[in-house]
């Protein structure tokens, strides 16, 4: 089945979105957040880096689609999008015309339409040709939480792809530490570990797998030049199990040859922090607490300025250029948990003066009577 959810479910989210759009006094919405598209239609491509735009009418079922011409049988073949419109590339060409004469077909002029600005397709630069051409044309007014907001919460269908990218995500961890081992090369970690989710079924995660040795155990970013692990050395590992786009992250710093007493250490205080951000995250309490938590017991072991701003953030289907979603898991956020919320809780110390770095993330499940750790491996030092 190229849509990956039932039609039903897939009109019962659009709505929702229509239902948003009314309570805003909204008469239609400019989609240009990949997610927001793959989230009311089905539509999957990475076809959204060009100008590409989605028309929702406010009842939720008016749907045109513009977009390039190699993105046609994308949308014909993953969405339920049907009228699918094609502006063509040429020296001095202006999509957002096309999108004008689009929404005139629909009686656009002189309404107010949402528009998604927070959308990594919408550049500044498209953004003002957006502008340009509907100036005068119809009211423009933000809208990008609006999917978003309801993207937050999944339904029965979108926690089995969760649970599934979890379980992914775990099998990952496993061949990376069958390989892991003094004098091996990064790359070879690597392979192991996004081996395993494609051997499984998976997907490319929407950013790439951080991997770094040495100093850069350091670094929770990717950076290109992979070098071989020393003899004694650090590696630290993020990455998500990836499934229909659903991800469920990990995070681990792995000690290499022998873990000394001072990772042991870190070790132990991160472990404990991450087990008490887990405890706080719960159906009713705001998100913030989780950090909370974080900032406790890291600044108690006198850590503060080895930690991070924040902990985690939700989880859920995105595409590149990353898979945090919204929302982010940083002290004061007021967002309440809610069942079917998915969030990766990471801990990480970087302790740059002496060159060390212990880090362990895990994904949960918000559920009516807690939480549920997706992530079964354990959370115990790992020494290769």
């Amino acid at each position: 089945m190229p849509v990956h959810f039932t039609t039903d479910e897939l009109a019962t989210r659009r709505k929702a979105a229509g239902d948003e759009l009314a309570d805003r006094g909204l008469d239609g919405l400019l989609v240009f957040r990949q997610e927001s598209m793959y989230y009311l239609t089905g539509y999957d491509t990475f076809g959204y880096v060009f100008f590409q735009c989605l028309y929702m009418g406010a009842e939720g079922e008016t749907l045109t689609l513009l977009t390039r011409t190699p993105d046609v049988r994308q949308a014909e073949h993953t969405s339920v999008i049907e009228d699918i419109r094609v502006w063509y590339d040429a020296e001095g060409v202006d999509p957002a015309r096309d999108l004008k004469g689009i929404l005139e077909e629909h009686g656009c002029r002189g309404k107010r339409l949402g528009i998604e600005t927070d959308a990594y397709g919408l550049t500044g630069y498209n953004l003002k040709r957006v502008e340009a051409a509907l100036g005068g044309f119809c009211e423009l007014v933000e809208a990008s939480d609006l999917v978003t907001r309801l993207r937050m919460v999944k339904s029965p269908a979108e926690i089995g792809y969760v649970r599934e990218a979890a379980r992914l995500a775990d099998l990952g961890l496993d061949r990376a530490v069958e390989v892991a081992a003094p004098g091996v090369f990064e790359g070879e970690v690597l392979a192991a570990l996004q081996g395993a989710i494609f051997e499984g079924g998976g997907d490319f995660p929407a950013n790439e797998v951080i991997i770094g040795s040495g100093p850069r155990a350091l670094l929770f970013r990717y950076a290109a030049g992979m070098r071989r692990v020393d003899p004694v050395d650090q590696l630290s590992l993020e990455w998500a199990g990836s499934y229909r786009h659903y991800h469920a992250a990990m995070m681990r710093t792995l000690a290499v040859g022998e873990a000394s007493s001072y990772q042991r250490h870190l070790h132990s205080v991160v472990r404990e922090a991450l087990e008490e951000m887990t405890e706080a995250l719960a159906p009713g309490r705001p998100v913030g607490e989780v950090d909370d938590a974080h900032r406790r017991v890291l600044d108690g072991a006198g850590l503060e300025k080895h930690r991070f701003a924040a902990c985690g953030y939700s989880l859920g289907t995105t595409f590149s250029p990353n898979w945090m979603d919204r929302p982010m898991l940083y002290a004061g956020n007021p967002v309440p948990a809610e069942p079917g919320m998915v969030f990766f809780l990471h801990c990480i110390v970087v302790d740059s003066e002496r060159g060390v770095a212990m880090s362990l993330g895990r994904t949960c499940l918000v559920t009516g009577a807690g939480r549920e750790i997706l992530s079964t491996r354990p959370l115990d030092l790992i020494v290769v």
